[in-house]
C-alpha cells in the first residue's frame, strides 16, 4: 500500500493532503486555526465521509486547545461553538457530525475533571477516531472482497479510497482488499463531474497503487455495462438512512438505475459511523447544494457556460434502498430487509 495519511496531527497543527492540488501536485497543509480547516472542508480541500470524521475531532481539539479557563461552564460554552462553526462546513456527510459528537460526548463524560485533564481527554479521542477508521476500513475491505471473483471488473465514482478516510478507503478499499489477496481487478473510474475527483482522486490514487484502472467519462456508464464489461459497481457514501437510502456524490442514483436495469449487482461501502439512524429514510438527508462556479466552468478555471446562465449544482443525490443488491461495513455486508439489519448487524460483529 502507498504509505500516506490523508489527515493527521503534526507538530501541533492538522496536516492534511490539499485534494484540490491532485494529480499535478501532492502537497501537504499544515493548518493551525478554526477559519482555515473550515475552509479546507468547504474548499473540499480534505473530502470524504471518513475522512471529514477525522477533520471534525481534530478541529474540535484544535479550537479548544487554547482555551485559558479552568472552569467547565466556560470551557463547555467554548466547546459548543466550536462545534456550531465546524458543522456549519458541510451538511450532509454524516461523520463530520459523528466525529463532532463524539468529542463532545467525551467532553460531557469527564466534566467532573480538570479542564486541561479534558483536554487531553479530547486529544486521544482524535486519536482514536483515526485508528479506528484505519481499522475499520480494513474490515469493510476483507467482508467486501468476498463479493468479487478473480478478473471481475468493478465500476466506481467520486472517490471512496485512500483520500476519503484516513489511508486505506471503504469502496477502494474493497478493490485493494481484492488485489492483496491475489486477485485481478479492473477498476473503470467514473470522472465525476463537475469537479471531477473520480479522475484527479481515484484514477491517481488507484494508478499509484497499481490496480489496473481505465478512467472513462460519466455517460460512458450505460454503454460499458450494456456491452457487459462490468461486473459490479461499489460507490461509497455519505449518509446512510435506517431504511438503507444512502446519500453519495451526485451521479451514484444514476448508476444504480443503470445497473438495475443490466442486473448488475451494486454495493455501497461505508463504515459504522456513516450510517444516521434517526433518519427514516433518504428524505430526511440534506443535500449540500454548491456553487454555480463549479459547474458552469472546468475545475473553477475556465468558462464552460454562458455568464449569468442558471445552474443547478447539487453535491448529493439518495439512492434509494431497493436498487442496491448490499451495504458492506467494517461489521460485514447488510442485506435486505434493510430497515432490520441495519440494526441487527451494526449492533455485532456477525457478518450475513
Amino acid at each position: 500500500m502507498m504509505k500516506i495519511r490523508t489527515i493527521d496531527w503534526k507538530n501541533n497543527k492538522i496536516r492534511l493532503i490539499d485534494q484540490t492540488k491532485l494529480p499535478c501536485k501532492f502537497v501537504y497543509l499544515d493548518i493551525d486555526n478554526l477559519k482555515s480547516l473550515w475552509q479546507a472542508i468547504k474548499e473540499l480541500k480534505v473530502r470524504g465521509a471518513p475522512a471529514l470524521g477525522a477533520a471534525a475531532g481534530l478541529g474540535m481539539y484544535l479550537g479548544v486547545k487554547d482555551y485559558p479557563g479552568s472552569d467547565w461552564p466556560g470551557f463547555s460554552l467554548k466547546l459548543k461553538a466550536v462545534a456550531e462553526y465546524i458543522a456549519s462546513s458541510r451538511p450532509t456527510a454524516r461523520n463530520l457530525f459523528w466525529g463532532i459528537e463524539r468529542i463532545c460526548g467525551v467532553a460531557l463524560e469527564n466534566k467532573n475533571k480538570p479542564v486541561a485533564k479534558i483536554k487531553q481527554i479530547i486529544f486521544t479521542e482524535t486519536q482514536k477516531i483515526m485508528q479506528e477508521d484505519m481499522a475499520s476500513c480494513r474490515k469493510l475491505g476483507n467482508y467486501g472482497a468476498k463479493l468479487l471473483k478473480n478478473k471481475n471488473q468493478i465500476l466506481t465514482i467520486c472517490n471512496a479510497g485512500i483520500l476519503a478516510t484516513i489511508d486505506y478507503g471503504t469502496a477502494l478499499g474493497v478493490i485493494y482488499s481484492a488485489c492483496q489477496q491475489g486477485k485481478k481487478i479492473k477498476v473503470f473510474s467514473c470522472e465525476t463531474r463537475p469537479l471531477l475527483q473520480g479522475a484527479r482522486l481515484s484514477a491517481w490514487e488507484l494508478y499509484q497503487q497499481g490496480v489496473d484502472v481505465t478512467m472513462i467519462a460519466d455517460n460512458t456508464a450505460a454503454h460499458l455495462m450494456s456491452n457487459g464489461k462490468i461486473n459490479a459497481v461499489i460507490a461509497g457514501a455519505d449518509r446512510i438512512a435506517s431504511n438503507g437510502d444512502s446519500a453519495n456524490k451526485i451521479g451514484t442514483f444514476n448508476l444504480a438505475i443503470l445497473a438495475k436495469y443490466h442486473k448488475i449487482p451494486f454495493y455501497i461501502a461505508a463504515p459504522k459511523s456513516t450510517f444516521d439512524l434517526k433518519i427514516k429514510d433518504g428524505r430526511g438527508i440534506e443535500i449540500e447544494m454548491r456553487k454555480r462556479e463549479e459547474v458552469a466552468q472546468i475545475l473553477l478555471k475556465k468558462d464552460t457556460a454562458p455568464k449569468g446562465v442558471k445552474v443547478l449544482n447539487p453535491a448529493f443525490d439518495v439512492t434509494p434502498q431497493q436498487l442496491i443488491s448490499g451495504i458492506i461495513t467494517d461489521y460485514g455486508i447488510i442485506r435486505r430487509p434493510f430497515f432490520k439489519n441495519i440494526r441487527r448487524i451494526l449492533r455485532s460483529d456477525k457478518c450475513v
